[in-house]
Parts: C-alpha cells; structure tokens; sequence
C-alpha cells in the first residue's frame, strides 16, 4: 500500500459495464485499495444517480460515509458553493446551500445542494484550496487514492459527445462530458500523474493505467465545474 519511490499507489480498478458507471466503478478500486471486498455491481445499485446518467461526486462520498469512512471534497465547483463561504470557519454551508435551492430553480443545482447538505450532516468535510501539485502530492503522500471528476473532453482532448446512456463522439452536436478517474501517483519530478481510469477503451492509452501531464491533469479537473463536479474526493478508512 505504501508509495514507492516513483509514488505510485496499488490501485486495481476494473472496466466500467458502460457508459454512465465510471464514478462507481473508481469508487469500487477505492474500496478494494483499502481492502474492502464489495462487489461493483453492489456499489453500482447503492450509489445515487442522476435521472440522465452517471452522478456526482458527493453522491459517492455519501455512499462512503454511510460505509464507515471518512471523506473530504476539495471542491472547485463554482456552480454550487460560493468562494465568500469559505472565507470564515464558521460559515454554516448547510443553511447557505439550503438557501441557495430557493433561489435557483434549475434541477441539477438543487439535486447537488441536496446532496451536499446530505454529505456535510453524515460528517463529510467541505474544503476550498487551491489546486495545485503539491496538493496532490501531499494527498497521495499519505497513501490515499484521490477519486476526481473531471472533464473527459478535455482531459482525452476528444470531440464532444451525445447520447446518455450510449454516448458517441460528435464534434458539432455534442457537450462536454463529465468523467471519473482514480489520480494514484505522482512522477519525482512532479510533471506527470499516472491514472486509473475505469474506461477500458480511453482515448489517452490501450491500458486502464496511463500517466499525463500534471497541468492537464488540473485543467481538466477545474473544467469538471461544466458537469457540476470540478473536485478531488478523498475517503479513508475511520482512525
């Protein structure tokens, strides 16, 4: 389990069955790296999705925090959480973002409020900080796996893509697309990450593990805002 010099984490992360179970499927290698033997297509029932397919990343650390672990999202979603909130310890981001579904209509901000509200009430733990390589060195550093959502458009640098349950690549018709990886690893020099990704057949490489640039690494994961994710999740087992 530990890091060895490269810095690379024991994660063994199985194919995603399709297109809409990749932040279950990253969850389920989170588990089994910290030797919790649940079936995927247990975690794949369990974990709250969205009427169009997929989830969240709240949604999974809520699965984790209802499992007994401790979970931490560094969020860089702008669509949900207001930078001001984080400005004073004591901002009470349960009631603002209770407040905030009153004042926005649109569905999926008040599914993630929701959420959210879900994820802080069974002890989940909220930060704002910079994304940068040494917060994801000194996360990794500690032997924990860091599960992100992020942006596949960008981070693959693919046409966008239609469809919801089977999805195809369309540069004029298609949006941006949201995804979930598994960051185990980190190069000395810090320039380059090695990856888990569920996607067995991913557009960066003919294996599930490959490494890439660290910077593209990070603008995929602010770009993930566009999806409603944009945030590292960190779940360990309970001390």
């Amino acid at each position: 389990m530990l890091l060895s010099e490269k810095a690379l984490l024991d994660i063994n992360i199985l194919p995603q069955p399709n297109d809409v179970t990749c932040g279950p499927t990253s969850l389920h290698a989170v588990y089994q790296y910290y030797g919790d033997n649940i079936q995927l297509g247990e975690v794949i029932k369990q974990v709250k999705q969205l009427k169009s397919g997929g989830t969240l990343a709240v949604n999974l650390g809520n699965h984790a925090l209802k499992r007994g672990y401790e979970a931490t999202i560094y969020t860089y979603n702008l669509q949900i959480f207001d930078p001001s909130w984080f400005a004073d310890e004591e901002t009470d981001l349960v009631n603002k973002l209770a407040m905030q579904c009153h004042y926005k209509p649109q569905r999926k901000i008040r599914f993630a409020s929701t959420a959210y509200q879900k994820f802080l009430s069974l002890g989940g733990k909220i930060k704002f900080k910079d994304l940068t390589p040494d917060l994801i060195k000194s996360i990794l550093f500690q032997d924990q796996p860091i599960l992100t959502g992020l942006s596949a458009t960008y981070l693959y640098q693919s046409p966008r893509e239609i469809g919801d349950l089977k999805v195809e690549y369309d540069d004029l018709k298609g949006l941006p697309t949201g995804h979930f990886v598994v960051v185990q690893g980190i190069s000395a020099d810090e320039n380059t990450v090695s990856i888990a990704d569920p996607l067995k057949n991913n557009p960066m490489a003919s294996s599930q593990y490959y490494e890439v640039d660290i910077h593209r690494l990070i603008n995929s994961i602010m770009l993930g805002m566009v999806t409603y994710d944009a945030n590292l999740l960190i779940i360990r087992p309970k001390k």
